[in-house]
C-alpha cells in the first residue's frame, strides 16, 4: 500500500525554482509566496510573481479564499512541471516583508541542515 501521508511544504522562494534546483521535482511539496499578478475565475488559475520569477497556481481545490490581483499570497501544494501547480492551501499574506521572508527561508534552511548533520552524528 502506498504511503498516503502528505508532506509539509518546503518553504522556497520563486528564485529557487529552476530546472537544476533540488526543489524542481515532480510532485515535490512546496510553500511559495508571491504577488498575485493575474487570476482567472473560469480556470481557477492564478499567477504569482516574486521579482523576475513567476509561477502558475491551480486553485480549484481551495475554498474560502478570495483572490485579489495585487495582493500577496502564500500557497502550499505539489509542484507539477506541466501544466500547472496545484495548491492544497492558500492564504493572503498582504503586509509581509518579502526581503525579510527570503532571509528567513534561507536561515531556516541552514538551521535544518545543521540539525540534520547533528542527528547523523549521534546515530
Amino acid at each position: 500500500m502506498a504511503n498516503s501521508q502528505i508532506e509539509s511544504g518546503a518553504p522556497i522562494t520563486l528564485q529557487e525554482l529552476y530546472p537544476s534546483s533540488p526543489f524542481y521535482m515532480e510532485a515535490r511539496s512546496l510553500r511559495v509566496t508571491g504577488l498575485l499578478k493575474g487570476y482567472s475565475v473560469e480556470t481557477a488559475i492564478g499567477v504569482i510573481e516574486d521579482g523576475e520569477k513567476s509561477l502558475k497556481i491551480n486553485t480549484q481545490h481551495l475554498r474560502d479564499v478570495s483572490f485579489r490581483v495585487g495582493s500577496i499570497y502564500q500557497f502550499i501544494g505539489e509542484l507539477h512541471i506541466e501544466p500547472n501547480n496545484e495548491a492544497r492551501t492558500g492564504r493572503n499574506v498582504d503586509g509581509i516583508d518579502m526581503n525579510l521572508y527570503r532571509k528567513t527561508v534561507e536561515l531556516l534552511r541552514r538551521f535544518l541542515e545543521v540539525e540534520e548533520d547533528n542527528r547523523n552524528m549521534v546515530e
